[in-house]
């Protein structure tokens, strides 16, 4: 789905980040009766075109800089 020859640029996590990296969807599931329509592949897939879209909008330098 990605560029597999890329390197991984490792970073340490911000304080803020979040620890658990796959939500428990029980209690959506049990209280709300709700499930999922989206096949994980077909949501990755999604996911990346819509970081990708991001990465290529460039904000103007008023916006990017809320300081400036």
């Amino acid at each position: 789905m990605v560029n597999p020859g890329l390197e991984i640029d490792f970073k340490p996590l911000p304080q803020d980040d979040p620890r658990r990296r796959k939500p428990d969807i029980t209690k959506a599931k049990t209280w709300l009766d709700w499930q999922p329509t989206v096949p994980l592949r077909e949501g990755l897939q999604l996911t990346i075109e819509d970081f990708r879209a991001r990465m290529t909008h460039v904000a103007p330098e008023s916006i990017a800089d809320p300081v400036a």
